[in-house]
């Protein structure tokens, strides 16, 4: 070949291979992302987040953008932020094989800090979650339940007792907040291991709660940069500003103990037959129920179960209780109008049970009301999106995190007027659809047929025996409660507030003297 040929042939070549580079690149559809603060190089919106809490920031901005879907890129994080209940449902209900997959927070999952990846609301679309979730749904369904609301209202019974000793404090807060605490993890240990705990100073329940405190702030992804910028894992701890390594460390070997003690004492209990019914005792008798994994993957599966169920009933149901006590200081008409419902269908000082619920309309709307007033997970934990998808126009990728916002969910005025005010009569019409307050889809919280009848029992067991209402101050003058959030957690928690608690009459002191 000569080579004018050889030049002509190679010319040709250049030109159809730009050609085709030149037709793929056109064919590229640029992508939408739904509306975003203007980024910066590399940071991207780490500098975007209104000041406060992120369940408030994440609605701000949402208003800020005109939009209900916003869009975050932070140090090549990429967040897609629902702000309204709608998209929850048409994303992480509807099409929710494609997004029930989970990120962990680095501070929460990395084996050299906090370390726990494998507890079941924060694992993976793996095997693992597969195991835990059809053990917990297997033993916390609708069916299996009711065995243990009887253990849930003496329970309740002994709390009312335990208030009397309250009911003379002129700043109760903090001792009906651990009481309340006291009373659902008293139910969740009994529930998860079969074991009884022996006061507020049990070991067990002691390092549990330690644990799930720390766990909690690790899982808020703002609340260590490590979450956001991965070499800072390279930072030695001696290094200004890395004390976070140390204390995510300390954790990581307290919640070893808090996890193996529990479980160990379930285990030689089931295995010399001295084991109470519990889940964890009802798995360990069953070897089908765990066939297929080895020892050492069956403890670590179950010691996560067993924390988990304490941590989904104890920290959430006290912490919705804790919102009543305020939803009743601040709206005592909404009290008076339980109480008589109580008063008139199960008479006057009669002690309420978990089978009453359906024949207490106004009860249960105040339930709905107050899981939407105060949602106890104002954030749902991040799901992540496993495939490419397009919503409303907008690109959703692989990877993307999706945050479900339930705090500006609860807040849509279209829906929810006045969404400020506590008003359980909103639900009288049936158009008017619950707060996504339990999650969506196959992410959707296991224990909350439990978790709803401990609140249920609780609350109602106060109203029945007390009256709740504003402190007064020297001159005789009602002082009205500040209502605050605590520290930016996984659970939104209030700061102490003024209240006053007393038994409705000498009568109902008495009977609850007897409750038990």
């Amino acid at each position: 070949m000569e080579g004018r040929e050889i030049v002509y042939l190679t010319l040709v070549a250049i030109t159809f291979t730009l050609v085709l580079y030149a037709r793929k690149w056109t064919s590229r559809r640029i992508l939408v992302r739904p509306p975003t603060p203007t980024r910066l190089p590399v940071i991207g919106n780490l500098f975007s987040m209104p000041p406060g809490s992120e369940h408030v920031a994440y609605m701000k901005l949402g208003n800020q953008l005109k939009s209900d879907i916003v869009f975050l890129e932070i140090l090549g994080l990429k967040l897609v932020v629902l702000n309204s209940a709608q998209d929850g449902i048409d994303l992480l209900e509807k099409r929710s094989a494609r997004y029930s997959d989970r990120i962990s927070a680095r501070a929460l999952a990395h084996p050299d800090l906090f370390d726990w990846p494998n507890g079941v609301a924060f694992l993976p679309n793996n095997d693992i979650w597969r195991f835990q979730r059809r053990m917990l749904n297997g033993l916390l369904n609708l069916k299996v339940v009711p065995k243990f609301h009887s253990l849930q209202e003496q329970q309740a019974g002994r709390f009312l007792q335990r208030l009397l000793d309250l009911t003379d404090n002129p700043h109760p807060f903090e001792g009906i907040k651990k009481e309340i605490f006291y009373t659902t993890a008293t139910s969740m240990f009994k529930l998860a291991y079969g074991y009884d705990l022996q006061g507020k100073e049990d070991p067990f329940l002691r390092e549990a709660t330690l644990t799930l405190y720390n766990g909690f702030r690790a899982v808020m992804l703002a609340n260590f940069y490590v979450n956001f910028i991965p070499a800072l894992m390279y930072v030695p701890e001696w290094f200004p500003g890395a004390g976070w390594k140390r204390q995510l460390r300390e954790w990581r070997a307290q919640k070893i103990l808090a996890l193996n003690a529990p479980y160990k004492w379930v285990q030689e209990r089931v295995a010399d037959g001295t084991a109470e019914p519990s889940v964890l005792g009802a798995i360990l008798s069953d070897s089908n129920l765990y066939s297929g994994l080895t020892p050492d993957i069956r403890d670590d599966n179950l010691e996560q179960l067993g924390i988990m169920i304490h941590a989904g009933g104890t920290d959430t149901s006290s912490t919705a209780l804790i919102n009543f006590v305020a939803a009743m200081t601040l709206y005592p008409e909404v009290q008076e109008r339980a109480q008589l419902e109580l008063d008139t269908v199960l008479g006057s000082g009669t002690m309420p049970a978990i089978s009453d619920r359906e024949r207490l309309p106004y009860i249960n709307n105040l339930m709905l009301e107050l899981f939407r007033w105060r949602p106890v997970l104002p954030i749902a934990i991040p799901h992540v999106c496993n495939e490419d998808d397009v919503y409303k126009g907008y690109d959703i990728l692989k990877g993307d995190v999706v945050i479900g916002n339930i705090w500006a969910m609860s807040r849509d005025q279209s829906v929810y007027p006045n969404p400020e005010q506590f008003n359980p009569d909103r639900f009288l019409d049936p158009s008017v659809p619950q707060a996504p307050v339990f999650g969506w889809g196959r992410r959707k919280c296991p224990g909350l047929h439990f978790g709803e009848a401990s609140v249920f029992i609780i609350l109602t067991s106060i109203l029945t025996m007390y009256n709740i209402s504003k402190r007064k101050d020297r001159n005789g003058t009602d002082i009205h409660p500040k209502i605050q959030d605590a520290a930016n957690s996984l659970t939104l928690e209030l700061e102490p507030f003024d209240f006053k608690i007393e038994p409705r009459s000498e009568r109902h002191r008495q009977l609850v003297l007897e409750a038990v």
